[in-house]
C-alpha cells in the first residue's frame, strides 16, 4: 500500500509557525513519527510539501494510479482552493483531511474546507496525532476496499 502526504503552505516553518498553535515539532519531526509508524504499519509512505497552489495540484494529479491513498492538508487553502478540490475529485484517490489544530475553533474563515467534501475523514485539532489518526484511517479504508474487491461474487 502506498500513501501520499501532502502538505500546503507554511508547514515547512513548522517549529517556528506560531507555536502555540502549531507546537515545536519541526517538519522533519513529522516526517519522521509518519515514517515511523508507516514502517510499523508495513505502508509506503512519501512525502510532498508545497507553499504554490499549482504544485500541489500537480503532486495530486501525479499520484494517479500508483498511490492508494492521500493525506493532506492544504494549510491556507483549505479555505480557498477549488483547484485542489477539482484535482482530488478528478484522481478520486481516497483522502484525509487533515489539521493539526480545530479549525472549529479558530476564525470564523476557517470555517469552509473546499476539500472535505471529497474526502472520506478529517482529522484535526490533535497536533501530530491527526496525521497518524489519518493514516490509521486509509490504511483500515484501503485494506477493506482489497478485500471487498477481492471477494468472489
Amino acid at each position: 500500500m502506498k500513501i501520499l502526504v501532502i502538505n500546503g503552505p507554511n508547514m515547512n516553518l513548522l517549529g517556528l509557525r506560531e507555536p502555540d498553535i502549531y507546537g515545536k515539532q519541526t517538519y522533519a519531526d513529522l516526517v519522521r513519527i509518519l515514517q515511523e509508524k508507516a514502517e510499523a504499519l508495513g505502508v509506503e509512505i512519501s512525502f510532498m510539501q508545497s507553499n504554490h497552489e499549482g504544485a500541489l495540484v500537480d503532486a495530486i494529479q501525479e499520484a494517479c494510479p500508483q498511490t492508494d491513498g492521500i493525506i493532506i492538508n492544504p494549510a491556507g487553502y483549505t479555505f480557498t482552493s477549488v483547484a485542489i478540490l477539482d484535482a482530488l475529485k478528478a484522481v478520486a484517490i481516497p483522502a484525509v483531511e487533515v489539521h493539526m489544530s480545530d479549525l472549529g475553533k479558530r476564525d470564523a474563515f476557517r470555517q469552509r474546507s473546499y476539500v472535505r467534501e471529497v474526502c472520506i475523514a478529517n482529522c484535526m485539532g490533535r497536533g501530530f496525532e491527526s496525521y497518524l489518526e489519518a493514516l490509521d484511517i486509509l490504511v483500515w479504508f484501503c485494506s477493506a476496499s482489497a478485500d471487498t474487491n477481492t471477494k468472489p461474487e
